[in-house]
């Protein structure tokens, strides 16, 4: 494996921002050698994987951390994808128990006839560990959110070690000992310091984390539009200052190479200080 590219294809979260597309919601692929994963494809996955060249039909993995729309709605779309049309009973799907059955909180948002679709398909909770293909394994995290059953994923190589995707959560005591260890850690922080939303982290959480496992990067995704207008660019500074770690805000459309290096390609901006100006 020459590396992973971990592309940005939307980096906003919550309702207002998905209503409004101030910043787009369809998540987040992870291309590599025998990996084509797309990770919560919300309103818009289809239309921007296509947009930015990525042909959804070559997809082996779609991962659901919730049953929250900015996260699951284009599911369904990209398993048929995946499938070529329902023609190949080929790929995995892993999402989370609300997602598959429903809950107390949400009815399933895959249908029975769309989890039948891939030759895999895995409920995921915490502490679950599964590999996609030779390329990857898979461990799933805990996440604390309004929905209970959501959860977050942190993925190894052999090569280059790991990195990881919280999704929605809240801080909780113990949520650093499961990222502990990786070079890489995005953090969907919806809200900038000084406000809390239950289910969901600010900048004051995220400081808390990453000075905790101190990865080498940290990125900050899903963007809610309190955070927006504030300045996703300014909270990403905020957090390097406090505890020394390269961090960015990521920008709709930007490219991360995950190799022996991190490095980090926006359509606006090629360094950090360009991205705190955009952004």
């Amino acid at each position: 494996m020459n590396r992973i590219d971990i592309i940005f294809l939307g980096t906003g979260g919550g309702r207002f921002t998905t209503i409004t597309q101030k910043r787009r919601t369809a998540g987040i692929r992870m291309l590599g050698e025998s990996l084509n994963l797309h990770l919560d494809p919300g309103p818009g996955a289809l239309v921007y994987s296509i947009n930015e060249g990525l042909d959804p039909q070559g997809l082996n993995a779609v991962f659901v951390s919730h049953c929250h729309p900015d996260h699951y709605t284009d599911a369904e779309v990209l398993i048929e994808a995946m499938t070529r049309g329902t023609t190949r009973k080929q790929g995995l799907l892993a999402a989370a128990k609300s997602v598959l059955k429903g809950s107390s909180t949400c009815e399933a948002s895959i249908s029975k006839y769309h989890q039948k679709m891939p030759s895999q398909t895995l409920e995921a909770i915490p502490n679950m560990k599964f590999h996609v293909n030779t390329a990857l394994s898979v461990t799933v995290t805990e996440a604390r959110h309004t929905d209970p059953d959501a959860v977050g994923f942190r993925f190894s190589t052999h090569e280059f070690g790991d990195f990881a995707y919280t999704s929605d959560t809240e801080y909780f005591d113990g949520i650093s000992e499961h990222y502990k260890g990786v070079r890489l850690l995005i953090l969907c922080v919806m809200r900038p310091s000084g406000k809390p939303w239950t289910g969901h982290m600010t900048t004051d959480d995220a400081i808390q984390i990453v000075e905790s496992v101190h990865p080498e990067k940290a990125i900050l995704t899903h963007l809610g539009m309190r955070m927006i207008f504030r300045g996703p660019g300014k909270e990403a500074k905020l957090i390097e200052e406090k505890t020394g770690v390269s961090t960015v805000a990521a920008s709709d459309g930007m490219r991360v190479s995950f190799a022996a290096t991190i490095n980090v390609q926006t359509k606006n901006a090629k360094t950090q200080e360009d991205l705190n100006a955009f952004f």
